[in-house]
């Protein structure tokens, strides 16, 4: 190697020497800028969350993320934009983080008492002063308090969580109206005021929604909390027993007034909704829209955990469109079931109570029917404060309104039983031509001027005039406010319940809560009235006439022992009022059975 060689050699070893050293220090200097520009970036980023939490409720939820994108982001993230920047520039300028505490406003009127959440500016509680039991206490109408009603959905923004500004005092008592008023703002500037408007003594609570700086496409008015049972639900298991207490979801569309038992989640859209709502025994919620609106309702059964024999309640949701309004407003009614009251609101409350099938017309004729029954039960309590008086009356109105075709029918089945032993001749002397049998028999009436045909209508329509009262005074007796808890006389202290004189005894399935007395008295007093009205029936065969004496008695007994005790107590009426009848006009038509020392006088068999 020579001279120029070996200096060249060194030469580009100590340039590869210095470029490394060069790149080392390079990359040293590089990563230590971008690991400052990493923390400077990273400080900026937390400058500016927080700044962006002085602008945000801190209580928003992640649901609640969504709530900006809803309006026009254009203004408002400019107008966002500038106190960020300038917070960002002296962060001691910005203003205090923005804190909404938990708060409850409890406003109460004549006829109820509401507690408002500002969680969600929703209903917490709603207590009814129309229905105190029997200490006086005032009870509870949602199920789970914590859950409450009316939910506010908008979009995807999930308002239920979002805490409300409210100022109002904790309590208000109203003397003439008042207003409560709730304000939630977004990231945006958007806002959502949630106002509710009451009056003194009505029934209902205004509440207007109104959207400032966005315009929603559509909402979910939610009601998570149901409706609880406002009665005493007996325990044990009974023929019919949970029918006497009521958990359905209403509504009215463009069907009529619709009352459903859900099973399983549904889905219900039948035309314009007026109001839609949740009911239990006497006292029923709605909202009910300004106008009839194409919402749909969806319910879902919601069960009470601490006791089995209660039906349970619903959550239900009413969804719909706003069609580029920028508010929503809706009465939330609270109606205990009193049928002048409701019904004075025309808006079909009353069908609640009782409804009817429609292609009959029984939603017209039969709630009419129940109407002037009520009608007529309070004008006698107006004359006579004792609603079983009463009841005994409008019985002794009924059977005299049914006793012209009862004597009618009896008269024509007394005179057929008189031509019994010449039908029975016709049948032996022409068993085997039906033709000449049959006009034998129609010229054995033609003389005798007995019409067939008036016996059996004689005896269908006073059942049938008989049946639509009784079934009226069923669900007035069992359901209407009216009557609950009002005394009759002696051990009836409630007509809207069984009389239970003693609860030591219990009958399973039969008289579960206790010894109840009227029922066994109506069973007495049908076993006579069957036997009486059977031993005047002509034709019957007598082992048919002995089933019909004991099995009329046992099936009213397994229905009657959990009837509401007006109830009863007009069907006992009812059965001596024919009893008497019918010994009166049996002596008066002679139809009674002919007697030979003392013995009962049979038809003779008749035999080849």
């Amino acid at each position: 190697m020579n001279k120029n060689t070996i200096i060249g050699s060194i030469l580009i070893a100590a340039i590869v020497i210095w470029w490394m050293t060069t790149n080392a220090a390079n990359a040293e200097a590089q990563a230590a800028a971008q690991a400052k520009a990493k923390q400077a970036a990273a400080a900026e980023v937390q400058k500016d969350s927080s700044v962006a939490s002085e602008l945000v409720l801190p209580t928003k939820t992640p649901e609640l993320k969504a709530a900006p994108v809803l309006g026009d982001a254009g203004s408002s993230e400019d107008s966002s934009a500038a106190p960020s920047d300038s917070a960002a520039v002296d962060s001691a300028s910005a203003p205090a983080p923005v804190v909404v505490e938990p708060r409850t406003v409890v406003v109460e009127t004549e006829k109820f008492i509401m507690t408002l959440s500002n969680k969600g500016g929703k209903v917490q509680s709603v207590i009814v002063k129309a229905l105190p039991d029997s200490t006086g206490a005032f009870p509870e109408l949602i199920q789970d308090t914590a859950l409450g009603a009316l939910d506010l959905k908008l979009g995807k923004a999930d308002l239920s969580e979002a805490m409300f500004v409210v100022d109002a005092p904790e309590k208000i008592v109203v003397e003439d109206k008042a207003t409560v008023e709730f304000v939630f703002s977004d990231a945006n500037g958007n806002k959502v005021v949630r106002s509710y408007g009451f009056t003194k003594d009505g029934a209902a609570v205004r509440q207007v929604n109104k959207f400032v700086g966005f315009k929603p496409e559509a909402y979910e008015l939610a009601w998570k909390g149901g409706m609880k049972e406002t009665e005493v639900i007996p325990k044990g298991k009974s023929f019919g027993g949970t029918s006497y207490f009521f958990s359905e979801v209403i509504f009215s569309a463009g069907s009529g007034v619709e009352r459903e038992m859900v099973r399983d989640p549904e889905k219900f859209n039948d035309g314009n909704m007026s109001w839609a709502g949740i009911r239990r025994k006497y006292v029923a919620m709605a909202v009910q829209f300004d106008t009839p609106v194409p919402a749909t309702l969806e319910a879902k059964p919601m069960k009470i955990a601490d006791n089995e024999y209660d039906p349970g309640t619903y959550k239900i949701a009413v969804t719909d469109d706003l069609r580029g309004s920028d508010s929503l407003s809706y009465d939330f009614m609270v109606l205990p079931l009193s049928w002048d009251e409701i019904s004075s609101y025309g808006k079909g409350y009353e069908k609640v109570i009782v409804s009817g099938w429609k292609w009959c017309g029984a939603d017209v004729w039969f709630v009419w029917i129940c109407a002037m029954l009520l009608k007529l039960l309070k004008f006698f309590f107006s004359m006579i404060p004792n609603y079983g008086v009463a009841i005994i009356l409008v019985t002794f109105i009924v059977r005299g309104i049914t006793t012209p075709f009862t004597v009618k029918q009896m008269k024509s089945t007394s005179a057929m039983s008189k031509l019994k032993p010449q039908l029975d001749e016709i049948n032996v002397k022409y068993r085997s031509d039906p033709q000449k049998k049959q006009a034998a028999i129609m010229e054995l009436y033609s003389k005798n001027g007995v019409n067939p045909l008036a016996s059996c209508s004689g005896g269908c329509l006073p059942m049938l005039i008989q049946m639509p009262i009784f079934m009226g005074l069923f669900f007035v007796l069992g359901r209407a406010i009216e009557l609950r808890g009002m005394p009759a006389f002696l051990w009836i202290s409630d007509l809207s319940r069984s009389d239970v004189i003693w609860s030591g005894i219990s009958i399973p399935y039969i008289m579960p809560s206790g010894l109840a007395l009227l029922p066994i008295i109506m069973v007495v007093t049908t076993y006579f009235q069957t036997k009486v009205t059977m031993s005047g029936s002509a034709g019957m065969d007598p082992a048919q006439q002995k089933m019909m004496v004991w099995m009329m008695p046992a099936m009213m007994f397994l229905f009657s022992a959990v009837m509401p005790s007006g109830l009863v107590l007009y069907w006992i009426v009812s059965n001596i009022w024919s009893i008497i009848q019918y010994k009166i006009i049996r002596r008066d038509t002679g139809s009674a059975p002919k007697t030979i020392n003392g013995k009962k006088v049979e038809d003779a068999k008749i035999v080849k």
